[in-house]
């Protein structure tokens, strides 16, 4: 493969934002007896409603919801064919974390896993982690990784609320099944009678992920032999579906989440319509359609309502590989059955058409309910992303001539914490020092490769995406606002975030394969800030326990470090 220019990555700062600082409001004595809200209420929420600005103002619920994980080698079988896999609490996906707006969240994560290497972390994905960077779960950045036999606590609070996932952030074990759904309770943007939680859609390869990496980085993608729904799918005569039993005329909230390491889905229900009401975790005004584009990592909530039941009892539920950027070898049979019947029968319906793609919901469409604006941009500096070959003659995503390469024993906070001012080339630094100002990011390709681009710690703005060439215009009036948005095969995606939250923010693409061949880079954003906010000894002891770990087995880090 020829050495080429891909993408470009030009960023500004622009002029200071409108910041409003955080507001935390306690409950009067009548927030303090909400339950949430109901069937008919369901924009309201305690004392707040769907119009309140989550950014500025968060209840205060004084409530610690407190969990438990335990992580170990298992062997699993989710389409029939039995293979070694990693488990939270012995299932995948792992046990969905459930808290109300305002809660603090306290996740206590042991490393039972014995198998060699295999340090871990858990990131907390789309989460705004606001003074709590320490607790993004990103090894070589905000931790070392957790070593087997020993435990790390994340804390945070739930400012936002909506749906979202959490995963490990070191090489590919999230996809070896070391992930699991998050529910925030809050308002919404349109009515429903039942909220049925996460429905996480992923692939799944027979060979572990990781076997499969040497393949990637040689040759490219591998092809991946199946997907499941919610942990379960058919492959063969072997394996079960997701089943989905509904009411006539009764109305359902799935909150869907593209948890795949290199699969972009359009998902749909036969014969229904989808009211989509969030993107990520931002309400929007609602919307009908037959099917939703979900790139990795993105998560759509939509209410389906049960009122076909004139045409059948049975009706598939479809997540459906786009094969012009994703490898699968089961397209047409990642599927679930949504039935009106206890129990459900083989459907014979059929899927809604549509053009093969691997883009996101058309942006007219994404419109939040609050409602916020976004200043011009100045443009300065360019700088250029490449794909090419290591020494080892390994692909690698290069960002100015460097592909991301950092240390799991050495992540950034620790060296912020010990004052290191210039940080290596690999380490893909950008800094931005000062508080309240914008962060514009223009991201263009030009090779017919999709990618969607995750940031952490921030919701950006989407002010212009599409195919080349870009027309130069932008949204700046309300744009649509996510954590993970698509660059679109030979196109362009210009992007805006306010700089709002001190820390180190991972910025990568989340295609796993990428993410661990060096395709990211790290926002150091209001350094002075930073240190105040890092316990130093919860930091050291993690990394003390890798250490030791470490020099026992001789551990032998083969990627980017992310």
């Amino acid at each position: 493969m020829k050495l080429q220019s891909l993408l470009c990555l030009a960023y500004a700062l622009g002029a200071a934002a409108l910041h409003i600082p955080l507001v935390e409001r306690q409950p009067s004595s009548k927030s303090k007896r909400c339950s949430g809200n109901t069937a008919k209420t369901r924009s309201k929420w305690c004392d707040y409603d769907i119009h309140t600005d989550y950014d500025s103002v968060v209840p205060y619920t004084g409530v610690t919801r407190e969990y438990t994980f335990n992580i170990d080698d298992v062997t699993v079988a989710p389409d029939g064919f039995s293979r070694p896999a990693m488990a939270i609490n012995g299932q995948i996906p792992g046990p969905t974390v459930y808290a109300d707006w305002g809660d603090e969240v306290v996740i206590h994560v042991n490393n039972h896993m014995t198998t060699s290497e295999n340090g871990t972390s858990i990131h907390w994905h789309g989460m705004r982690q606001l003074n709590t960077n320490q607790n993004d779960g990103v090894v070589s950045i905000t931790q070392c990784p957790t070593a087997p036999g020993s435990s790390m606590t994340y804390r945070w609070r739930a400012t936002q609320y909506g749906s979202s996932w959490y995963h490990s952030h070191i090489g590919l074990q999230a996809w070896e099944g070391v992930h699991g759904g998050i529910v925030i309770n809050g308002p919404a943007s349109a009515n429903y009678d039942h909220d049925t939680g996460t429905m996480i859609l992923s692939d799944w390869c027979h060979q572990t992920a990781d076997e499969l990496y040497h393949s990637a980085q040689v040759t490219g993608p591998p092809t991946l032999d199946n997907g499941l729904i919610n942990g379960t799918n058919v492959y063969g005569d072997l394996g079960s579906r997701f089943k989905m039993q509904v009411n006539k005329g009764e109305s359902y909230r799935l909150r869907i989440v593209n948890a795949a390491i290199d699969t972009h889905f359009k998902f749909m229900i036969d014969n229904h319509t989808l009211t989509v009401i969030s993107m990520d975790l931002v309400p929007i005004q609602p919307y009908t359609t037959n099917f939703i584009n979900l790139g990795m990592g993105q998560r759509y909530d939509v209410i389906v309502t049960a009122n076909q039941q004139k045409i059948a009892s049975d009706f598939w539920i479809r997540a459906i590989p786009q094969t012009s950027c994703s490898e699968n070898d089961n397209v047409d049979n990642i599927k679930g059955i949504f039935h009106y019947n206890k129990k459900a029968g083989t459907p014979a319906t059929s899927a809604y058409n549509f053009v093969d793609g691997c883009v996101d919901e058309d942006m007219s469409n994404l419109v939040p309910i609050v409602q916020k604006s976004v200043s011009a941009a100045n443009w300065e500096g360019l700088e250029d992303v490449v794909v090419g070959f290591n020494s080892d003659n390994l692909f690698r995503w290069y960002l100015n001539s460097t592909t991301m390469e950092i240390e799991w024993n050495n992540p950034t906070l620790q060296q912020i914490h010990n004052r290191v001012t210039h940080f290596s080339n690999s380490s893909g630094v950008i800094e931005i020092p000062n508080a309240g100002e914008w962060v514009y990011l223009m991201i263009n390709t030009t090779l017919p490769i999709a990618h969607p681009i995750h940031l952490h710690g921030h919701d950006f703005y989407i002010l212009a995406q599409g195919t080349n060439p870009w027309d130069g215009e932008t949204l700046t009036r309300n744009p649509p606002r996510r954590d993970t948005a698509m660059l679109e095969s030979a196109g362009y995606l210009l992007l805006a975030f306010e700089t709002d939250n001190p820390g180190a923010w991972l910025m990568h693409c989340h295609i796993g394969w990428h993410t661990s061949e060096g395709f990211a880079l790290q926002f150091v954003e209001q350094y002075d800030k930073i240190p105040n906010l890092i316990d130093y000894s919860s930091l050291q002891q993690n990394c003390q326990a890798w250490n030791k770990y470490d020099k026992a087995f001789g551990v032998e880090q083969e990627d980017s470090g992310i």
